[in-house]
């Protein structure tokens, strides 16, 4: 069973394809190019470095957020235009829970976090306990201050991932528990999706394209600033 896989909710871009055992193929770019350059002719090459096609795919999975609004939706719709041929399963996960599968071989609580402005970050806790992912907390965007308080109180050791972390971490100043997570998967990836989503896929657990949604936490920022000069006409 193949899971082709998806990750472009931030900066980072990425695409995997994972049978359950090991990944066949990956490709990752972090570079200022438009995903919607650099996407689809992504999925082209990684697709034949793992000497498939899509024909061979049993399904399929992407990062719904939260995140970037454009890098979302972009994600989204090309996995729907993918899952078209054959009608393939679709699995969506969440952009954190996906960052947490990155850490499978250490006993820890991750704490992904991704710069929201306005002072805040999207997070979620995760517990990692002998290669299973336990979540502790919904995704949400919360502001710094009280992320320092509820990380605060954990004893185990912490690791700091995602496009937040350095900014983040920089202002954690007496919990030596926490950790900066390594640079070679500190960011969001494709093949935590592929973690995160391949026995799902599995038991069944997936979705058609049609019922594929952006998980966002919160309005754009146009639309807040829309509704914040409604109210003040």
């Amino acid at each position: 069973m193949n899971i082709l896989s998806i990750e472009c909710s931030a900066s980072p871009v990425s695409v995997c394809v994972f049978d359950g055992e090991k990944i066949l193929a990956s490709s990752y770019i972090n570079v200022k190019i438009t995903h919607s350059q650099t996407l689809l002719p992504m999925i082209e090459s990684t697709l034949k470095s793992s000497a498939l096609s899509l024909n061979d795919i049993s399904g399929l999975s992407v990062a719904t957020g939260p995140g970037s609004f454009t890098g979302v939706r972009i994600g989204i719709s090309a996995i729907k235009g993918l899952a078209v041929n054959g009608d393939l399963p679709c699995v969506p996960v969440s952009t954190l829970e996906a960052m947490a599968h990155l850490f499978l071989d250490v006993n820890a609580v991750i704490c992904p976090v991704m710069d929201a402005r306005c002072n805040q970050f999207y997070n979620a806790l995760f517990r990692i306990d002998n290669g299973k992912v336990c979540r502790i907390c919904d995704d949400r965007a919360i502001l710094s201050n009280d992320l320092l308080t509820d990380i605060a109180g954990v004893t185990d050791k912490i690791i700091i991932c995602g496009d937040g972390a350095e900014k983040f971490f920089s202002q954690i100043n007496d919990n030596r528990n926490c950790v900066l997570a390594d640079i070679s998967r500190r960011y969001q990836s494709a093949v935590g999706v592929a973690f995160a989503s391949f026995d799902k896929l599995k038991n069944g657990q997936t979705l058609n394209r049609g019922e594929l949604l952006p998980s966002y936490l919160r309005p754009p920022q146009a639309e807040r600033e829309l509704k914040a000069k409604q109210k003040k006409g």
